[in-house]
């Protein structure tokens, strides 16, 4: 009798093959459940714990699908090779400061470290609300590296200096540990300036490398233990308006992903935004006044130190816009976006409030605003 195909033997191949497929398809499809992380920072500091924060929020995220393990500084690769192993494929993710990546892409320059710049609250919004985000793709979509800005600092501190800054001429001949658009403000003003990576700041600083450091905020700074090797400690942070750090994910990884779990890393990647947001800034000032509790001299740039620093910013800025068209898009779109903001603001301006007492008049705790 000849062989004949039935439905029912047809049904059963076709079953088969959906679930010999089904064993194969998922693992790639959904990308690595566990992404090794190579980190610029040590998880020891605010910096660094933003990455394993990070990690947390993609678990819950993705319902314990997708973790991170972030290694660090130098365990996997050193600290300023991050981007491009990442690139290559040397490593799967990274965990950094932006503005690390200067020399690769200029306009990162303005994402990690933009002097006079609009306030964290203000950079956050272009980021996510705004062209932010869409034009750092692109300038790293070229190497093969996806990036999810996913954590902000606060303003930075002006640095710490082993001697006092009275006037504009003091940076002449000062070797200055600072990055980015900083260092070629100082330049101009005289200063010697250099890149050192974090964990080797405190050794320059003591055997007089440096003369003066920027690192971060005071929570970071205090647990570096700059405190001991400086003497003064200057405010405001006018290199540094606000830091952004990214997790980058090579390309061909981050494809294997579906777009469910594109978007879970999305959503926590706001979230631990929203975290560092929130966390910053009174942690801050807690910071400062244990310093000065340890004889640190916090102090302020003076007014004719601030606009000689301002000036030399404009020739800084015309200077990156000329030479880096990227970066000229990126700033434009970055202050039209910011005078949106300053509109809004201005127009729910009121006048400064009376000062809150610590407590009420019985003797009970108060704040403005209470019921």
């Amino acid at each position: 009798m000849p062989h004949t195909v039935t439905t029912r033997s047809l049904l059963a191949s076709a079953i088969a093959l959906a679930s010999a497929a089904m064993l194969t398809a998922p693992a790639h499809a959904e990308g690595p459940k566990r992404l090794d992380v190579a980190s610029t920072f040590s998880t020891q500091n605010f910096l660094g714990a933003g990455a394993e924060h990070l990690s947390k929020e993609l678990e819950t995220a993705t319902g314990g699908a997708v973790s991170l393990r972030v290694h660090e500084p130098g365990d996997l690769v050193p600290p300023f090779e991050v981007f491009n192993s990442v690139s290559s494929g040397a490593v799967q993710a990274g965990w950094d400061w932006i503005g690390y990546w200067a020399g690769t892409v200029p306009i990162t320059n303005l994402y990690g470290a933009l002097p006079f710049g609009p306030s964290p609250e203000a950079f956050m919004s272009w980021m996510w609300a705004g062209e932010g985000t869409e034009l750092l793709q692109k300038a790293y979509d070229p190497y093969g590296v996806k990036v999810l800005p996913c954590f902000i600092s606060p303003q930075e501190t002006g640095g710490w200096y082993n001697k006092e800054i009275k006037s504009p001429e003091d940076f002449k001949g000062l070797s200055m540990r600072i990055s980015g658009l900083g260092a070629k403000v100082l330049n101009k003003l005289g200063a010697s300036t250099q890149l050192v990576p974090g964990n080797e700041i405190y050794l320059a600083l003591e055997r007089g490398r440096v003369d003066a450091t920027e690192f971060s905020v005071p929570q970071v700074d205090a647990a570096m233990g700059f405190d001991e090797v400086a003497k003064y400690y200057y405010f405001p942070g006018w290199h540094q308006s606000a830091s952004w750090f990214s997790l980058l994910i090579n390309q061909q990884v981050w494809d294997q992903y579906s777009d469910e779990r594109k978007a879970q890393f999305e959503t926590a990647c706001r979230s631990t935004l929203q975290w560092a947001m929130a966390e910053a800034p009174p942690a801050q000032v807690r910071a400062i006044h244990k310093l000065e509790e340890k004889g640190v001299q916090v102090k302020r740039f003076p007014d004719s130190v601030i606009q000689a620093l301002q000036d030399a910013w404009v020739e800084v800025r015309q200077e990156e816009m000329q030479q880096n068209p990227a970066f000229a898009e990126a700033y434009k779109s970055l202050m039209k976006h910011v005078r949106l903001i300053d509109e809004w603001y201005k127009l729910q301006a009121l006048p400064a409030p009376e000062p809150v007492k610590d407590t009420d008049s019985d003797g009970t705790s108060g704040s403005e605003g209470d019921a």
